[in-house]
């Protein structure tokens, strides 16, 4: 067997190791967690060891199980506030969050909808049994490593340990190492192969990539280590534009229509011979194929979108050291021997070994499983792609990339699903199957009156004789009228019954994300947008989002004075100053890179970092100098919880200190000494502990973060001296020493005041939840217009975050109602603050750019994670990412979350109106007469005009700022307003009307009495069917502003409204003047072309008397059943 295994290639040897690892791990871990922790998806959101406020990383493991908690918990607006969570209470189709809910609710309104193209209707929402399927691929492949992983476990337990030779076999002559060993190594965990490279530094060496500067970052070395190791990319499956030609086919109207129209060929061939016998089964089967044709295209185009802005979200940017600086890069530039800083709620981007870290923690549940943190070492330095950080930083050296990883596997063998259900796709389909059934009825009664009259001898043809004789009409005529009707009957049905109908929602919301996309806003949710509609609350964080994340230090009191300029060293005693150089260079979680040929420096980190690495600059700091001069102990991260960050280090003489900065009254409070002047050590009293917070409070009211800064020395013999314990040690944070407090300047940005004020309009409150001192919060509450004046700088509008969780739940509902700046925040905080508004039956929307704001953002209706400053953490638990962080473009998410419902009612008026119209022409026409005015092929045309051409025009109408000047959306709000219903019975009673006139007295109307009574009839009958559609086209700018007079408003700026009505108009051209023997109509004169536009024109004028009329507020459906139950 040895043998046999040396013979074969290192490839096949690693095959053959992972089947024998899954036999190993099948027999002998059969009821391992391993096995029972595979059926739960893991989701931590946030880092560890934070605080007891704080939720554990173990009460947010299950997302599923979470996401269904919170449906069942989501209240909704509108004229009823309540909780849904009796699903045997609401119809099929009442799932206010489709997306959370349970598999079998979404089963459910599936079977009860009428679909007559299931692959099409059902393309952009959950595909269930794919979602079953991802879920075992994601179970297999995450067991994969988990195999291995144990497997080498057990084959160490019994001796035979497998370790990687180093081979002599190169993948390129420039490196010295194989890519074989690398990824094996990392995706095994095999510290034996790492120490056989010679440890990280001897691996760094065979990577030629220096451990502190990184790669040169050359373009050459770049394209020679992504050729020897490939690049951080894997393979994506695409769809075929015949893919979506098929789904088109699968309409079972248009199979039927196709196979009438086969026959009708067959049967016209047979009986008139091939020359014109072809004519009515040949346009039939052209009409079918250009909606298949129409209907693939349009499904196409926005699947290229979708697929786009997938793209665009899977991209993330990273910082990576290159050539001694921090570069920010695309993850898929990642490449084999980068080094990547890792900061608490990054993603790991690629599989490697650890550098250095301090306290770095990693959330491996994605990959594995398992709930449980991954604390990384010396001892354990393997990481992989895929993975969080939970808690810490740290740095790794990229070992393997792309299809070479577990991640980069796992993301290749799934589809790229975008589906999911929304709200309003789900109430669609409902309005979808009620217009249908209608339809079917309408179709049948159709169906069954023509045969009747048919088969009794009661129709005539256009030269006035009887179609059928009992005995006389030979079979295949008989056949052939017969198929007639049914194929009548069918486009009946395939008019009436709107399959289109809920796709323009998704129509709508790919034009809207791709526009959202150009406002800096990057939607990961379909929900998402038409959610941001019905948004009545926005809770924004200051810092960055309301201000323009811009820091410098204006203010700083160091010695216990004033120093004026802040960057003075020249009036500060050299021991404080060096001190302060110390403190922020060394606890600094940025960098600065100095370029090797002069120039300036180049800051790097998170704004509040660039603003005091600018300061000690000032100052006089050498950084990499004084980085250099001493040796770091340990680290404690900045937390939000606690408002602050320390680090310990070791002196050159071996002494200890150890430096804290963060929250200046949260600091202020744990000294006990400061340094004055004159640079000497002081005991601090009451008077200059009273002198220091009147400091913090009158910069805070200058609208500045106030930052503090403090150190204490340490006992070298107090510190542990073993790894595991220094990583678990707490440093001390009493008897501090004061050295400064500095205020640090964040503007406003423009226009953030306006934006604030047109959400004030929109019925939208706008509440600030920062972590900042509350006098900061208030100066810029002022400034940017959430508070309106200083009447309005008081409780309860004003609260502290330990108040706010202090209250009971009741307290907080009704404090969360007026609140409307929150200081001093945690992200708990700003948790309860989504819960209670919630309560409160408020649709919430919260914007969060860190790890602890995961569970907020998850919480609330809408999250809103910053794009530029915001953690990875944070962008996953997001609905939408705002890239510029600005909340300029939160407002402009609002609009298009307005126009998407409001375009919406624009389609279905205008779908309604063309549905109920053709129906009624139809039915009545059959019933009275035998006969129909619009055959099949033009009711194809019809439908084309009406669906993917009228969904084109109305669904990509951009928002108005009338939308911005009307409440909320109610998210139970009927879908039809009373508006919507005036408007249908007007055009409708007109249209119905004048067609049917028409249709009944047309030939004298028309002087068509001296005309043959085939042709008189063939002119009619084409007059009908050219005024009824320039009655859609006029009606399509009636449906643009359902409720305005002005209905050209904004036209100019809708190129596609414009551009689809052109076409639409040429192509009915077309057809009436030029394809009769297709369509089965005759060219018009001018006049009766005049005639034509003039009843549709008339709509207009129509529309506006209409518009004069007022609609009852109670809408229509409760004024019925008010009526209904007096009555009976």
């Amino acid at each position: 067997m040895e043998k046999a295994l040396s013979q074969l290639t290192q490839q096949a040897k690693y095959k053959l190791f992972m089947e024998k690892a899954n036999i190993i791990v099948s027999s002998v871990f059969m009821d391992s967690p391993y096995r029972r922790s595979n059926d739960v998806e893991v989701r931590s959101n946030h880092s560890v060891g934070v605080g007891n406020d704080t939720p554990s990383t173990e009460n947010v493991v299950n997302r599923k199980e979470r996401k269904n908690i919170s449906w069942l918990n989501d209240v909704e607006v509108g004229n009823s506030h309540r909780a849904h969570s009796n699903d045997e209470d609401e119809g099929p189709f009442d799932i206010p969050r489709a997306a959370n809910a349970p598999t079998e609710r979404l089963r459910r309104w599936r079977q009860a909808a009428l679909v007559l193209n299931a692959s099409r209707r059902f393309r952009y929402t959950l595909d269930l049994k794919k979602e079953e399927e991802k879920n075992r691929t994601s179970r297999k492949i995450r067991s994969h490593a988990e195999n291995i992983r144990a497997a080498l476990l057990f084959q160490q337990a019994s001796g035979r340990a497998r370790r990687i030779p180093l081979l002599v076999s190169l993948p390129s002559a420039d490196f010295p190492a194989v890519l074989k060993n690398l990824d094996s190594m990392t995706r095994e965990q095999n510290f034996g192969a790492l120490q056989e490279y010679g440890g990280v530094n001897g691996l760094s060496e065979l990577l030629k990539t220096n451990l502190e500067k990184g790669v040169p970052g050359y373009y050459s070395d770049l394209l020679k280590r992504r050729k020897a190791f490939g690049s951080n990319t894997y393979p994506r499956k695409k769809e075929s534009f015949w893919r979506f030609v098929c789904q088109a086919c699968q309409d079972i109207t248009l199979m039927i229509l196709m196979a009438a129209a086969v026959a009708s060929l067959a049967l016209g061939i047979k009986t008139e011979g091939r020359k014109d016998g072809w004519y009515d089964g040949g346009s039939l089967v052209f009409a079918v194929l250009l909606v298949i044709l129409v209907r693939a295209i349009s499904d196409y185009k926005q699947s290229l979108h979708f697929q786009k802005l997938y793209e665009e979200e899977r991209n993330k940017h990273l910082e990576v050291v290159r050539g001694g600086r921090r570069v920010e890069i695309s993850i898929y530039d990642v490449v084999v021997g980068d080094v990547v800083p890792l900061n608490i709620g990054d993603h790991v981007p690629a599989d490697g070994t650890l550098i250095s870290g301090h306290s770095l923690a990693i959330d491996e549940s994605f990959m594995t499983g398992e709930s449980k943190i991954v604390h990384k070492d010396a001892k354990e330095p393997f990481l992989m792609s895929g993975c969080k950080v939970a808690d810490g930083s740290g740095t790794m050296l990229v070992t393997a990339v792309g299809i070479n990883t577990d991640w980069g596997l796992l993301m290749a063998n799934l589809l790229d699903d975008i589906g999911e259900e929304t709200p309003l796709q789900v109430r669609l389909n409902a309005v979808a199957t009620l217009i249908g059934f209608v339809g079917l009825i309408v179709a049948f009664a159709v169906l069954v009156a023509l045969l009747v009259r048919y088969f009794t001898g009661h129709t005539k043809d256009q030269n006035g004789r009887t179609e059928f004789v009992a005995g006389k009409t030979n079979v295949g005529n008989a056949v052939d009228g017969a198929i007639k009707i049914v194929t009548v009957a069918v486009t009946i049905v395939v008019v009436a019954v709107p399959e289109g109908l809920p796709l323009v929602v998704t129509l709508n919301l790919a034009h809207s994300m791709k526009k959202m996309m150009a406002d800096k806003a990057l939607v990961r949710r379909l929900s998402a947008c038409e959610t941001m509609g019905s948004v009545t609350t926005i809770c924004s964080d200051k810092t960055g989002t309301l201000t323009s994340n811009q820091m410098t230090v204006v203010e700083a009191y160091v010695g216990g004075r004033k120093t004026d300029p802040p960057d003075s060293s020249s009036e500060l005693p050299d021991t404080l100053t060096s001190l302060l150089i110390e403190s922020i260079a060394v606890n600094a979680n940025g960098s600065v890179f100095t370029p090797e040929g002069g120039g300036e420096a180049e800051v790097s980190g998170s704004p509040t970092e660039k603003a005091l690495l600018n300061w000690g600059m000032k100052l006089g700091m050498n950084f990499d100098a004084v980085r250099s001069s001493s040796s770091i102990l340990h680290v404690f991260p900045f937390n939000s919880e606690k408002k602050r960050g320390g680090v310990a280090i070791r002196l050159p003489d071996s002494k200890v200190r150890i430096h804290w900065k963060g929250a200046a009254e949260i600091v202020l409070a744990a000294c006990t000494w400061y340094v004055d002047a004159n640079g000497e050590t002081v005991a601090m009293d009451k008077e200059k502990v009273a002198f220091f917070e009147k400091t913090i409070q009158t910069t805070a009211a200058g609208s500045l973060r106030c930052v503090a800064i403090a150190y204490r020395s340490y006992e070298s013999e107090k510190v542990p001296t073993n790894e595991e314990e220094l990583a678990r040690w707490t440093l001390p944070e009493d008897d501090l020493c004061f050295l400064a407090v500095v205020g640090i300047k964040d503007p406003c940005r423009p226009g953030v005041k306006e934006s604030v004020q047109l959400c004030q309009r929109a019925g939208v409150k706008v509440r600030m939840v920062t972590g900042d001192n509350l006098k900061t919060a208030r100066a810029i509450a002022l400034e940017c217009g959430i508070l309106s004046s200083d009447a309005d700088a008081s409780e309860p509008n004003l609260i502290e975050g330990k108040v706010f969780r202090s209250l009971t739940d009741l307290q907080r509902e009704e404090v969360a109602e007026k609140l409307s700046v929150m200081g001093r925040s945690s992200p708990n905080d700003k948790l309860l603050l989504v819960q209670a508004l919630r309560r409160r039956g408020h649709v919430v929307a919260v914007t969060g750019d860190s790890t602890n704001d995961a569970p907020a953002l998850h919480e609330a209706n809408i999250g809103l994670a910053m794009g530029t400053h915001g953690t990875e953490v944070a962008k996953e638990s997001s609905d939408i990412i705002i890239l510029d962080d600005n909340f300029s473009a939160v407002v402009n998410v609002v609009g298009w979350g307005r126009s998407v419902y409001a375009n919406i009612q624009k389609f279905i008026q205008f779908q309604l109106l063309v549905i109920v119209a053709a129906l009624v022409i139809n039915i009545v026409a059959a019933v009275s007469s035998g006969d129909i005015p619009l055959n099949a092929v033009q009711l194809l045309w019809v439908n084309l005009v009406m669906d993917p051409l009228g969904a084109l025009a109305l669904a990509t109408e951009p928002p108005t700022d009338r939308l911005m000047h009307r409440p909320p959306v109610g998210r139970r709000d009927p879908l039809i307003t009373n508006i919507i219903w005036r408007n249908l019975l007007i055009q409708a009673v007109y249209q119905v009307t004048v067609l049917l006139v028409l249709y009944f007295d047309g030939k004298n109307i028309l002087h068509l009495e001296h005309e043959s009574n085939e042709h008189a009839n063939r002119v009619k009958n084409t007059m009908i069917f050219n005024a009824f559609v320039l009655c859609q086209i006029f009606n399509k700018f009636n449906a643009r502003k359902p409720d305005e007079v002005n209905i050209f408003r904004g036209l100019g700026e809708n190129y596609m409204f414009i551009g689809i009505v052109a076409i639409t108009v040429i192509l009915q051209a077309i057809v009436v003047e030029f394809l009769g023997k297709f369509a089965q109509t005759v060219q018009l004169s001018w006049q009766l072309w005049l005639v034509s536009i003039a009843i549709g024109f008339i709509s207009w004028p129509l529309a506006l008397l209409g518009k004069l009329m007022p609609v009852p507020r109670t809408h229509v459906n409760r004024l019925f059943s008010r009526w209904f139950y007096r009555r009976f």
